[in-house]
């Protein structure tokens, strides 16, 4: 037997702790920058050692390319059952109510956003996120073909990029918005954000 082996339950202990890191890890970061977090810091937000925190993750950067891939697995995830679903298109129009929530939310956005400032800065964690958007666009444009197609709109590979830039850049603006204004009407901005998706949808 492989000294790598490891029993079920103690590859479900060993996620828990990667997943307890990246909770603390995704706390610091929210509250003191990726710079200004250290990993002592993250190693007492985990209730854990510095030592444990190196068993799981070589650096902060292996930290934030986990924290990245968890988001985009989610996102994977989403779009394969929108286009799972009977109907894509109101399936993905239903669904933006909860995308608007998500991306008010003033932890989730305030993460990404640093995450982001961080990829600025540094070319590591840029390679990280730049891939991670690759991959996510790739399955958003299959989707929206998938949407687009059932219509009977022929688009070329042009017009669904820029729909998908645009479906981008509306949710992630919302998260800069959010953290501007956090007192606005989020049920109204919700609902023309479902009306705006539509109209982008359905176009000739």
């Amino acid at each position: 037997m492989s000294a790598e082996y490891r029993s079920p339950s103690e590859q479900q202990r060993a996620e828990a702790r990667r997943e307890q890191i990246l909770c603390a890890a995704a706390t610091c970061f929210r509250n003191h920058g990726f710079h200004g977090a250290s990993i002592a810091q993250i190693s007492k937000a985990a209730g854990m050692s510095a030592g444990h925190i190196y068993h799981y993750f070589d650096n902060k950067e292996a930290i934030i390319a986990a924290i990245v891939e968890r988001d985009l697995e989610y996102l994977l995830t989403l779009s394969a059952q929108l286009r799972a679903a009977r109907d894509t298109r109101e399936a993905m129009i239903e669904h933006v109510t909860e995308g608007v929530r998500r991306s008010l939310e003033p932890d989730d956005a305030g993460l990404k956003l640093e995450v982001v400032a961080e990829a600025a800065r540094n070319p590591q964690v840029a390679e990280i996120v730049r891939e991670a958007d690759r991959v996510c666009r790739a399955s958003l444009a299959t989707t929206l073909r998938a949407i687009r197609r059932a219509d009977g709109h022929d688009d070329d590979d042009g017009a669904i990029d820029t729909m998908v830039e645009l479906l981008a850049a509306m949710f992630e603006g919302l998260m800069i918005r959010g953290i501007r204004n956090p007192q606005m009407d989020r049920a109204a901005v919700a609902r023309r954000f479902q009306a705006t998706v539509r109209q982008l949808l359905t176009q000739p």
